[in-house]
């Protein structure tokens, strides 16, 4: 019954009309390529290590205040997709999050995510309900957000909004 119901591409931060921009930096990880599956170590518990992978980026805009990284599955059955992790306060002259480093969600600025928890939060897809798309987006920011650690990721994208100016994504999927 709800394995043709999905949130949708739309739905995702990335086509919030307000952080539209350049897709000039490349989100990359050494645990998976961009389209493909995510080894289960990066799954939520009960399926996987819930270990968050390490992220790699270059060609951050010269003059980037800060970095904001988002990531959303999709291909949930609701309406909205379900936000696995949201960082806040990244320096805009760092290039890397070790794996691992999301977890403690004390990392930079971490918001709460979908679950109502700060730091990482793995895939772990309805059984049955085929492959989900995890998307990692990085949006690079002309300002400096001071937001307190508690918001919620949609108040995150409406301080974000209109302040990106560049972006990039790397998605991987988890299937069950």
């Amino acid at each position: 019954m709800l394995r043709k119901r999905r949130a949708g591409e739309a739905t995702l931060a990335w086509h919030v009309a307000g952080l539209a921009a350049v897709e000039r930096i490349q989100l990359s990880s050494p645990s998976f390529e961009h389209g493909a599956p995510i080894p289960l170590r990066h799954a939520a518990k009960g399926l996987g290590d819930n270990l968050s992978p390490a992220l790699d980026w270059s060609d951050v805009p010269a003059e980037a205040q800060q970095l904001v990284l988002i990531v959303e599955d999709p291909d949930v059955p609701f309406r909205r997709p379900i936000t696995h992790a949201v960082v806040t306060g990244i320096p805009p002259k760092a290039n890397h999050i070790g794996e691992g480093a999301m977890n403690e969600g004390e990392l930079f600025g971490a918001a709460n995510a979908s679950f109502g928890r700060r730091g990482y939060s793995g895939p772990r897809p309805i059984q049955g309900h085929g492959p989900h798309s995890y998307v990692w987006q990085l949006f690079a920011l002309d300002t400096v957000l001071d937001l307190p650690k508690d918001l919620t990721p949609d108040a995150v994208v409406a301080a974000a909004s209109g302040h990106v100016i560049a972006r990039g994504r790397l998605d991987g999927t988890v299937e069950r």
